[in-house]
């Protein structure tokens, strides 16, 4: 018996209280052309999966929905995505867990073994960028690693392979 395919993500929507701001701000961030598709909606091609702004401006406050948690990126290009989230003064303010060695808005390698960087967009909505050589995907390597706490600890890359990646993926870890 064929196992039934899972179902995928192909659009992710974000409320933009200023869709014109918010369309300027992806497409320098991301260094791409969205495109406005009606219905005040615009739409940014991010891999497979469709960013879409979703005009909320005329939408009652109390009837407002906004992620409550960031939004995450892979990216194979960290430092310029943090350089261009720095021009946009976009870059998150405050600690990641309370843990002084995880400045939000800075790049550096977090306790699951990613090296990241958070933010936000004009309207507030949270986003997380990630080296996608540092990707935590929930293995059961990665998570066998993390309840040991060697995420944490190493001080050399250990690697894992990264499901639908054909090559090793390296998870760098802090000392």
């Amino acid at each position: 018996m064929k196992k039934p395919e899972s179902p995928r993500i192909f659009r992710l929507l974000l409320p933009a209280m200023d869709l014109d701001r918010s369309q300027r701000f992806y497409e320098s961030l991301f260094q791409t052309r969205g495109r406005r598709v009606g219905g005040g909606r615009v739409y940014v091609d991010c891999g497979s999966v469709i960013l879409g702004l979703l005009d909320c401006s005329t939408v009652d406050p109390s009837e407002r929905s906004s992620p409550t948690e960031a939004v995450y990126f892979a990216t194979r290009d960290l430092e310029g995505l943090h350089r261009r989230a720095r021009r946009l003064f976009c870059l998150a303010p405050g600690l990641i867990h309370n843990d002084p060695a995880n400045p939000a808005g800075e790049m550096v390698v977090r306790p699951w073994g990613e090296r990241s960087f958070y933010a936000a967009d004009p309207t507030g909505n949270p986003l997380c960028f990630v080296d996608a050589e540092t990707l935590f995907t929930g293995t059961a390597a990665q998570v066998a690693d993390l309840a040991r706490g060697e995420l944490r600890r190493s001080s050399s890359p250990t690697v894992h392979r990264t499901p639908g990646s054909r090559s090793r993926t390296k998870t760098r870890t802090v000392g």
